[in-house]
This record gives C-alpha cells, sequence and structure tokens, in this order.
C-alpha cells in the first residue's frame, strides 16, 4: 500500500481486477520481468472465481457443440496446471450413465475424441462399462433402466486456493497486489488511459497509480471500467448465472463424479467429491444483475435437487444441504445473448481507443492462456518489447509438496510444514476453530500474516472452504475466526462483532434454514 500511494513510480503494466484473469495476467507479466501492480476491490477471487464447478476441463459440452479448438486448447492447459498446482489439482474420473440404447456408443465416441485432443497431456483412457462396473463406481446411481455407462477422466481443483497461491507467485516475481482497493476512476494524458485513481476500502483515501499500460480484467464489471474510458460504450458481456449444491458425501459414495451430459432441458449435471462433500450443478440463468454476492434462485435450487433425485437412489431435500453458492460467467455477447448457454466460454482481448485493454470471457482451465495472450498485447501498447511468456512451465507457490503432513494441511502445499511448526511453537494455535470445522487457530494466524486475509469473510470463504462445504457450522466459527484476526490485525472488540454480525448475514445467503436453525444461528455471541 505505501507504494502504491507514494505515486512516484510508474508501472509498467497496472491490473484490475484479482480474480483467475487479473491474478493470472499479474504472473505473467511479473514472469517476464515487467513491473507490475494489481488492485481488487473486494477480496481476491470474491466473485465468480471462488464460485466455480471446481472443475479443470476441456468442456465436453463445448465438444458437443463442435468447437474443437476451443476443447484442445483447454485440454493442454488442464494438462499444464494439474503440473504446475499439483497440490491443489488432480485427475478425477467420472462416468456418464446410460440409459438408452444409443447413448454408450455416442458418449464412448465423443470421450474417446476427447482423450484424443489431449495428446500427451491426456489424464487416461476412456472406456465403457457394463452395468454393474457403472454401479461399482456410482454406487447411489438410479438403477432403473441403467444399461451401463463411459468412464472418462478430467480434472478438479481448489478455486479460491489457486487464486491465492497465483496471488503469492506473482508478489514472488515482484509484482505489487492490494485487495480492498477498488478503482474509482481512470487518470488520463492526452486522451491515453495512464493510470488509475484508487479508493482504499478500509480508510477511504483516493490516489493515483500509474502505469504504461492498464489491463480491465474485472470479469462480470468490465463494462462498468469501460464506461470510465467511454461513457457512452456498448456493453460486451451478458451475465450468466451458475447455482451449485453442496451435499453431505453419502448421497454419491466413492471416488467417481457422475455427469449428465444433457438433462431434459440441455443443461449439463455434475455431481462431484470434493473435499469430502459432494458438489452438485449447475444451472444457467441468463440476463441477471452484475452483483459481487450473488444468490441463487428457488427455481436454481428446485431444479438441481429434482434432476439429482432423477438419477440418485437417495433423494436430496433441502434439509440435506449444507449450502448453496451462485456465481456468474462473464460471457462475451455474441448470437443469441440471451441463450447463455449456448455462447462461448472462449475468451476476448478489446483495446480502446484510450489504449484501455480489457480481458473478459474464458474460463478457470484456460486462465494462463488468457493471461498470455493479454500481456502480449499490453507489452505492445506500452511499448516495452515482446519478452515470451514462461508460465506454461512455471511451478505455482505451493507445489513444493507438504513435506509429511497430512489432512486439512495438505491444500498449503509447501507452506504446509510452516504452519504446522506455527501450531507446534503455541499451543493456543494448536487446536480448532470449531468442533465442526477442519480449520486450524494456526491456519487463521497464517491467513492473516502471509496470505492478505482482512477479513472474516476472507478465511472461512477463501482461505479454506469453510462457508461452502458447511455454512452452518462457519456462522458458529465465526466468532473465533474474528478474535484470531483482531489480534493479528490490531483491531478492537467493536470490529470483532461488526465483523461475526457482517459474516452471519453473508453466510445466511448460503443457507436453505429451517426456521429455528435461523434463530439458533442469530442467538450466537458476537465476541468470542
Amino acid at each position: 500500500m505505501a507504494r502504491l500511494r507514494a505515486g512516484s513510480e510508474v508501472f509498467d503494466l497496472l491490473v484490475v481486477g484479482g480474480g483467475a484473469s487479473g491474478l493470472g495476467a499479474a504472473v505473467d507479466a511479473a514472469a517476464r520481468g515487467h513491473r507490475v501492480a494489481l488492485i481488487e476491490q473486494g477480496d481476491f477471487a470474491q466473485g465468480t472465481s471462488s464460485r466455480s464447478t471446481k472443475l479443470v476441463h476441456g468442456g465436453v459440452r463445448y465438444l458437443g457443440q463442435g468447437n474443437l479448438s476451443l476443447v484442445t486448447s483447454a485440454l493442454r492447459e488442464r494438462g499444464r496446471l494439474l503440473r504446475n498446482a499439483p497440490h491443489l489439482a488432480h485427475a478425477m474420473p467420472f462416468v456418464i450413465p446410460s440409459y438408452s440404447w444409443w447413448e454408450k456408443p455416442y458418449y464412448a465416441f465423443g470421450m474417446t475424441l476427447y482423450d484424443g485432443l489431449a495428446g500427451r497431456l491426456s489424464l487416461g483412457a476412456s472406456q465403457r462399462l457394463s452395468r454393474a462396473e457403472t454401479i461399482r463406481h456410482l454406487p447411489t446411481i438410479e438403477t432403473d433402466g441403467l444399461r451401463g455407462g463411459v468412464l472418462y477422466y478430467d480434472g478438479q481443483f481448489d478455486d479460491a486456493r489457486l487464486a491465492i497461491n497465483l496471488a503469492q507467485t506473482a508478489v514472488e516475481g515482484g509484482a505489487v497486489l492490494v485487495n480492498y482497493c477498488a478503482c474509482v476512476g481512470l487518470v488520463k494524458e492526452r486522451g491515453v488511459v495512464g493510470g488509475v485513481l484508487v479508493r482504499d476500502g478500509e480508510t477511504g483515501a483516493e490516489f493515483a497509480v500509474r502505469a504504461r499500460a492498464v489491463i480491465n480484467a474485472t470479469g462480470v464489471f468490465v463494462d462498468a471500467l469501460r464506461c470510465f474510458d467511454e461513457p457512452k460504450t456498448a456493453p460486451m458481456v451478458t451475465v450468466s448465472q451458475g447455482v451449485h449444491l453442496v451435499l453431505p458425501r453419502e448421497f454419491l459414495p466413492g471416488s467417481s463424479a457422475l455427469m449428465i451430459p444433457k438433462t431434459a432441458d440441455g443443461r449439463v449435471l455434475f455431481a462431484i467429491p470434493w473435499h469430502g462433500r459432494l458438489v452438485v450443478g449447475t444451472t444457467d440463468t441468463p440476463n441477471v444483475a452484475a452483483t459481487i454476492a450473488p444468490r441463487a434462485l428457488p427455481e436454481e435450487v428446485a431444479f438441481i435437487l429434482d434432476h439429482a433425485r432423477k438419477y440418485l437412489t437417495r433423494d436430496p431435500g433441502e434439509g440435506d444441504v449444507l449450502s448453496v453458492f451462485a456465481g456468474l460467467r462473464p460471457l462475451v455477447k455474441r448470437g443469441r445473448a440471451g441463450d447463455t448457454a449456448r455462447l462461448s466460454r472462449d475468451h476476448t482481448i478489446a483495446i480502446s481507443p484510450s489504449r484501455l485493454i480489457t480481458l473478459t470471457g474464458g474460463k478457470w482451465t484456460t486462465y494462463r492462456k488468457m493471461a498470455e495472450d493479454v500481456v502480449d498485447q499490453a507489452e505492445r501498447v506500452a511499448g516495452l518489447g515482446h519478452t515470451p511468456s514462461t508460465t506454461a512451465e512455471r511451478a505455482i507457490h505451493g507445489a513444493g509438496g507438504t513435506g509429511g503432513t497430512a489432512g486439512s494441511l495438505q491444500m498449503y502445499g509447501s507452506d504446509a510444514v510452516a504452519i504446522a511448526e506455527l501450531a507446534g511453537r503455541d499451543p493456543a494455535l494448536a487446536g480448532p476453530v470449531h468442533p465442526a470445522c477442519a480449520l486450524g487457530r494456526a491456519e487463521v494466524v497464517w491467513h492473516a500474516r502471509q496470505e492478505m486475509a482482512r477479513t472474516v469473510e476472507d478465511v472461512l470463504a477463501r482461505r479454506t472452504r469453510t462457508l461452502v462445504l458447511d455454512a452452518r457450522a462457519s456462522i458458529e466459527a465465526a466468532p473465533v475466526v474474528a478474535r484470531l484476526l483482531a489480534d493479528e490485525l490490531g483491531r478492537d472488540d467493536a470490529w470483532v462483532a461488526a465483523q461475526v454480525r457482517g459474516y452471519r448475514e453473508l453466510a445466511r445467503g448460503w443457507l436453505l434454514p429451517a426456521p429455528a436453525e435461523t434463530a439458533r444461528a442469530a442467538a450466537l455471541p458476537l465476541v468470542a
């Protein structure tokens, strides 16, 4: 913050937006040796980038649309991500059940093509399954009319943790990153964008940050920033909402995921094991408003539950849902904007007459290629000369292994040893924050000291996935987390109470609660 507020430095590149695309751009540009700054209005990956289906994939749906170039590029990036962040990304078997005579050969052909497009980065050969083999992989699959299935491999990851590790990778490369700093205007010199006006979300102070090129990587908010540049500019993004429900693992035990390529209304349905839970989704609701905290619509929840009941022998109800989360997709307007399920997830780079660079579209799997492409363009705009990207082979922070640590610390990769040592040195940090949470007290301290956590939400929603995995338990853990953060950040009791109150309000939006449970959460103490 001090370096940015000084105002004496002109950065080569300034990135606005701390989601997948913005963080990727900061990593890529810093790795090329450029002077890079990044600002994020909230927390890193607070929006869309922490609310994905948790897949690193080529996109089976895009294969069905005939977009082979997008699938091939995504499969290549899938292999690179699994190699560069092995502590966060891994291969997972998926099974497509078949209930009609034609489905097994049809999907087997498609998945064989999928494997072939991956080339040497394939995660394993797809195969046809008998009825008995399908049930062995999916023990709770609906067996009435089941003929067999097709098994294939794709990737799975932790989206928010990857975002934090990308931020750390960028900093290690020399980039300057801050969260809770919003862009509230552009700085122009002779009609050319030469920086941005920043507002510190914690103090309210405003200051200018100058740069030779500015990259707008604000996801669903790119058009709002573009209007700072050209107030009457036509929107280039349409927004689609996807919702996921989180259920206990007993609804689909085992290590394989369920994939339904086409439901009755043409959508894709996934039921995926993740962090000891089952993530089920998704929906595709077009033309929703862009907001930092989207909420699931009742009809979206009903759609997912209805389809889960159709394919699983144990029928989930609202009372079984541990959390529900919604994410917004920034889709570049092409064709019929109202039909967002058909819009491409490919990315677009636009450069305005004032040289504002906008990056939008895409998906987590292709974040690295998006970053490489936009930095190539930014080098040209900034007159930096071209330096080739090196991120295809660059390990991401944490990739060095866990040093033998196990359990919840595995997601920290090479940082796990230091967190375990922190807990070992201080008995007060040795225990969990709550009996129902895997989150340790030492982890919260680590988040504040090493991962820029500033709020209870930062810790429970993104530094760990406690909110996603069990929203009710996260509410009960909030007072302990707030007190630990207050001790680290020098905050008082009023701050602790406000943090807990605000977090409870946020987390209730992730619940499908019974009235008694809502009242119980409201009665919990504010200060631990």
